[in-house]
């Protein structure tokens, strides 16, 4: 069933079609960009390849301060994390295309972007995660995004499997703005507040200085359910008075939004000190303070110290840092580009409001508060970059493009304080161990070259090879060919073929945690370490892809445009989770080979029923194929004019090859992956996602709408008795709203709302949900936790900007 919100936008689609036929000299020309190209001057509309562009005022009218969740409401191809477990609520991700988050490459100015440290590990349709964090990015900096939906490792490197994410500072050396937005949920909570200021000032005569600060505070949110544990024992009588307990009967507030604070700072300059050479730098710096809720554990926990039981808070303090410095010109004929960047995440991890109950037990004390140790990734790129014309006598010059790139990264963990870590350590997240602490690094060189020529005036060719070699697993060769041909000076064919790959991030390998619920406790046990040689699990190695995509493009008047575009995306060797390996399964002994290999990484677990690892392989083959369909035009309206775009993308990915489960877990009767991890790929992301948005401007006044589709997601669930029970999002129409008035003298006021409707997923599988509390689960997570839209419903909010000259 479709759950409808609004339909009244809908209706003004009985007027598109006949507006398409008017030349309305409003519009620009399509953009020109940067992204997938080596050629200069290109638009987006004569790419061979799909390019979107997003400029500010797109991502403003989303109306989240987040840079990330604003790409998410205007890109249809692109999904975002609702709520994560543990530390990963700390760090959402979003993927492209319905892969891996570590599928798509983000670049800022044109040069790699450093992920992040904190690796999302516990079971979710973004496991794996290790992508940059675009939350440090602060949105008011932004001058535009370039999306290219497209496989590009030959152009860029490691990673652009999926596509790339170009963020585009912006350049302005004069004038600003300043904004103060607040909002919260319809429901009462995650109150955000942010303000943010821009600023560009000349740097001279002949450079420019552009400036931007940012901070913003968001509050928990809570959707989940009552605790079954707590209700359970109310309604059999064995403790009634827990009904009075502070807070009841919402004492269990894990699943939801984490609260965090976040300064953030970027500069990006530039100036010329010759005719032939420029100068530049760019970078961010970012300060977030984040805790999200761990399960309440109950009175009977640890009633010596709280007798009304307590819920842990997991606490995250991270830096980000990001800074990119180089110079380019032109000398003999050649445009030539040197750049450094570096870039760190770096985060500490605190435990509060916590026990150590094994440390008390023993001893008679425990902190409450533990410092439960520290990760951090680094990254450090050097590129030369190289470009010409030459005249060879065809319809157009050919750019030669050479390049030459070294990449060095480090991941780090540091164990805990002896408290968070003494046996099974504090409770909600125990101290990194002395056997979880490391630092591991990787080396790898690059080389690329790209030609680009038009034989004929109506067609484009486009041919691209990268030969990398890294430290730690050798070498890797990946090729691109592209074509575009103008059938009409109106309509275009455009396509593609690829080769790809994408190295496992360091955190991929070595990231070892133990992760502990109310009634289970699991092991992230690092692939690379020894100890999964016991239950078969090799060394992380590349992933490999195979890209293909064909498409048309059309102008269907002065200002409209259409394109179409189809592909394929082929995945060997893909680093996925395994299912949860059990090594006691509801108290039964399920596989003692397990049991060891948590011994031999030493991990010391707590006695609950269910325990077992999680493992990261090069298990699996996938091929996604999908669609994306963009729409653009514009249409007069009561004096003013709506600018329309119809954007969607569908997208179905299958796992064409399964590797055999390892002998020493065959033996227990486990398959490395199951029926969870396997619905996780196939089926936890929506198969499509439609939206059409307007943007109706006259005079002061300016109206954004937006209905978005989201098709049905699901994915099986593991709730404890030996079955596997469905959950499904559903389908869902969700409406954005946003009307913004000019005050005069750049002051603007603007109120929206997101989601206005209120519009939540369909409920998790109740059978499930009462297997899960018969289990000793909290059974909170009453919504699917890899909705598309989300679980905490609809948002409003007010903003406030003055923009000046």
């Amino acid at each position: 069933m479709i759950k409808l919100s609004a339909g009244a936008m809908l209706v003004a689609l009985g007027s598109i079609q006949p507006a398409l036929a008017q030349d309305t000299q409003a519009d620009p020309e399509s953009p020109i960009i940067v992204t997938g190209t080596r050629a200069t001057g290109l638009r987006a509309i004569d790419s061979p390849a799909p390019v979107q562009v997003l400029d500010s005022g797109t991502l403003e009218r989303a109306g989240s301060p987040s840079l990330m969740n604003a790409l998410a409401t205007s890109l249809p191809s692109l999904n975002t994390q609702a709520v994560g477990n543990d530390l990963a609520n700390e760090s959402l991700a979003a993927r492209l295309r319905g892969v891996s988050p570590n599928h798509t490459l983000i670049l800022v100015n044109g040069k790699r972007r450093h992920g992040t440290a904190n690796l999302s590990v516990l079971s979710s349709a973004f496991q794996g995660g290790a992508a940059p964090d675009l939350n440090f990015i602060p949105m008011a900096s932004v001058g535009r995004v370039e999306v290219l939906l497209d496989g590009a490792a030959a152009e860029y490197g490691s990673d652009a499997i999926a596509g790339v994410v170009n963020i585009i500072l912006s350049d302005d050396r004069s004038g600003g703005r300043v904004s103060m937005t607040a909002g919260q949920y319809f429901q009462g909570d995650g109150e955000t507040l942010g303000v943010s200021a821009n600023i560009g000032a000349p740097l001279g005569q002949d450079g420019f200085l552009n400036l931007t600060f940012e901070s913003r505070y968001h509050n928990y949110s809570n959707a989940g359910g009552p605790d079954a544990r707590v209700e359970r024992a109310i309604a059999s009588g064995a403790h009634p008075e827990w009904r009075n307990l502070p807070g009841y009967p919402y004492l269990n507030r894990v699943f939801g939004d984490a609260r965090y604070t976040l300064q953030l700072a970027s500069v990006n300059a530039g100036y010329q000190v010759s005719p032939d050479v420029e100068v530049y730098a760019f970078g961010s710096y970012g300060y977030k303070r984040a805790g999200g809720w761990a399960n309440f554990r109950l009175p009977t926990r640890l009633p010596q110290l709280y007798p009304l039981g307590f819920n842990p808070v997991d606490r995250l303090r991270t830096q980000d840092i990001s800074v990119t410095v180089g110079a380019r010109g032109e000398v003999a004929g050649w445009d030539w580009d040197l750049s450094n960047t570096y870039g760190i995440n770096d985060n500490r991890v605190q435990v509060t409001g916590s026990a150590n109950i094994d440390l008390f037990n023993d001893t008679g004390r425990t902190p409450a508060d533990f410092d439960a140790g520290a990760f951090t990734a680094k990254q450090s790129i050097t590129n030369l970059d190289l470009r010409r014309e030459l005249d060879l006598g065809l319809s157009a010059p050919v750019t030669l493009a050479l390049g030459a790139e070294l990449r060095t990264e480090r991941y780090t963990l540091r164990a805990g304080d002896p408290a968070s870590r003494y046996k099974a350590g504090s409770q909600s997240f125990p101290g990194f161990s002395l056997t979880d602490a490391g630092s591991h690094g990787r080396r790898n060189i690059a080389a690329y070259g790209e030609v680009s020529f038009l034989p004929v005036p109506a067609l484009t060719l486009d041919f691209a090879g990268r030969f990398e070699h890294f430290s730690d697993f050798g070498d890797t060769t990946v090729g691109k060919v592209s074509a575009r041909y103008a059938v009409t000076p109106a309509v275009a064919l455009r396509g593609t073929a690829s080769t790809g790959f994408r190295a496992p991030t360091l955190a991929e390998a070595y990231y070892s945690a133990t992760n502990v619920q109310p009634n289970s406790a699991f092991v992230q046990l690092p692939p690379n370490a020894p100890a999964a040689r016991l239950i078969g699990i090799e060394p992380l190695s590349p992933e490999h892809s195979t890209n293909f995509s064909a498409g048309i493009v059309a102008t269907l008047a002065p200002r409209a445009t259409l394109s179409v575009d189809a592909y394929q995306i082929s995945v060997r060797d893909r680093i996925v989770a395994s299912g949860t390996l059990y090594g006691f399964y509801n108290g039964a002994l399920r596989s003692a080979a397990v049991n060891q290999a948590i011994v031999a990484n030493g991990n010391v677990l707590e006695p609950v029923p269910f325990s077992g690892i999680n493992v990261f392989s090069n298990g699996i083959d996938t091929r996604t194929r999908g669609v994306d369909v963009v729409l653009n035009f514009m249409t007069p309206f009561a004096g003013g004019r709506i600018d329309w775009s119809l954007t969607g993308n569908y997208s179905e990915t299958g796992i064409t090859r399964i590797r055999a489960t390892p002998a020493a877990l065959a033996a227990s009767g486990q398959s490395l992956f199951d029926k969870v991890a396997l619905s996780t790929l196939e089926t936890a992301s929506p198969r499509y996602k439609i939206i059409l948005a307007g943007v109706y401007t006259q005079g002061r006044l300016t109206i954004s709408a937006k209905e978005s589709l989201f098709g049905n997601a699901s994915r099986f669930a593991d709730p404890g008795d030996g079955n596997f029970y469905l959950d499904e999002t559903g389908t869902a129409l969700i409406t954005d709203l946003d009307v913004s008035y000019r005050l005069g003298d750049g002051l603007s006021f603007t109120l929206g709302a997101n989601n206005l409707f209120d519009i939540r997923p369909e409920r998790v599988n109740q059978a499930g949900l009462n297997v899960a509390a018969q289990a000793g689960s909290p059974a909170v997570e009453i919504y699917p936790n890899f909705s598309a839209f989300g679980v905490n419903g609809g948002y409003y909010y007010l903003r406030l900007t003055f923009a000046f000259r």
